[in-house]
């Protein structure tokens, strides 16, 4: 069951109505979102049968949802929902480019290729401090110097930062420093990285595993969602398929098919599903046409001297190509770029 919250709710309003929920034997999980606040019931049916909060102070309505996803569910939410970061919106009303380098490497490298960022259209900006590597021999991020540039960086351009966190341990200094915090496909199904994201009071990115349903992948964001937090943006990055010449294969049923099922934001990431520049763009192009709320891709000055996946940062006419398609083609389907709202 899930209980709705008037907009106007006081927190007695909902301490009381935990109050109810509890005495009568059920659990109560609180999530907070930028425009409601609705409380997620865990309980037997019998319990669930013998709630009557309809009439408490603040409460708005009650579902029964059938999905096992309570709280990302559409079925909880029929109006698909715009999240901020940092004031930036990604939702079905507008179209939002997320761009930066894979790692961060220097000041200047990651200073430069947000001025590419900004330049071709991007409102958010990301890069790794912490970077999950295949190989243990591989770059694996600055840490905390990472961080600290990044953060100074995105100051300096204008620009709100996304970056990953790889720990539950390490959530609330990278809070500290980033508007949106990622969670990698490795750690989709990281259940205490998960929990732990949903106290943060900070937008969260949860990109799909590598072999993931797309049950998995919403349960994986019910976790952050019960525990608090439904401010959750699905990033679909490719699974894992038989065709060796591409790194992953990038699912454009998701876009559609997740919006149905959930009321969250879905971006596409045609960097890391291609593994190669130049179908960036074209793949690029397919998110959008089939309704995706952003893309993210990577961007380096000199990719050829990259630490992390330079074969697959945009530079030069490819990044040019890009900001032709992020400006042209979402206004087709209606959508107003997140880069016009704040320029």
């Amino acid at each position: 069951m899930v209980i709705v919250m008037a907009p106007t709710a006081s927190d007695e309003d909902v301490r009381v109505v935990i109050a109810h929920i509890e005495a009568h034997n059920g659990q109560a999980f609180v999530s907070r979102g930028v425009m409601r606040t609705i409380i997620g019931v865990v309980g037997t049916e019998d319990v669930l049968e013998t709630l009557d909060v309809d009439a408490l102070p603040g409460v708005v309505e009650t579902m029964r949802i059938t999905a096992p996803y309570k709280l990302v569910s559409a079925e909880n939410h029929a109006k698909r929902t715009t999240i901020r970061v940092g004031g930036v919106p990604i939702g079905p009303d507008t179209f939002t480019l997320i761009a930066g380098p894979c790692a961060v490497e220097t000041p200047d490298q990651t200073l430069e290729s947000a001025r590419m960022a900004k330049r071709a259209g991007a409102t958010l900006l990301r890069g790794g401090a912490f970077k999950p590597r295949t190989s243990p021999y591989a770059f694996q991020g600055l840490g905390r110097d990472g961080l600290r540039i990044l953060a100074e960086v995105g100051e300096e351009v204008g620009l709100p930062i996304v970056t990953e966190v790889m720990d539950a341990s390490e959530v609330d200094e990278v809070a500290e420093h980033a508007d949106m915090l990622q969670i990698g496909t490795r750690n989709m199904q990281n259940f205490g990285l998960l929990q732990a994201m949903g106290g943060t009071g900070k937008p969260v990115m949860l990109k799909r595993g590598l072999t993931a349903t797309y049950e998995e992948w919403l349960m994986a964001a019910e976790y952050i969602a019960q525990r608090g937090n439904l401010d959750i943006v699905l990033c679909e990055r490719g699974i894992r398929g038989f065709e060796p010449s591409i790194r992953n294969m990038l699912d454009v049923s998701a876009v559609a098919m997740v919006q149905r099922q959930s009321h969250l934001p879905v971006i596409v990431d045609p960097s890391h599903a291609a593994g190669r520049r130049d179908l960036v763009v074209p793949l690029a192009r397919a998110g959008i046409a089939a309704g995706a709320d952003g893309v993210m891709v990577d961007v380096h000055p000199h990719p050829e001297t990259a630490l992390c996946d330079g074969a697959q940062a945009l530079f030069g006419e490819a990044l040019d190509e890009l900001a032709q398609a992020v400006a042209t083609l979402p206004p087709l389907l209606g959508r107003t770029s997140a880069a016009h709202l704040a320029g």
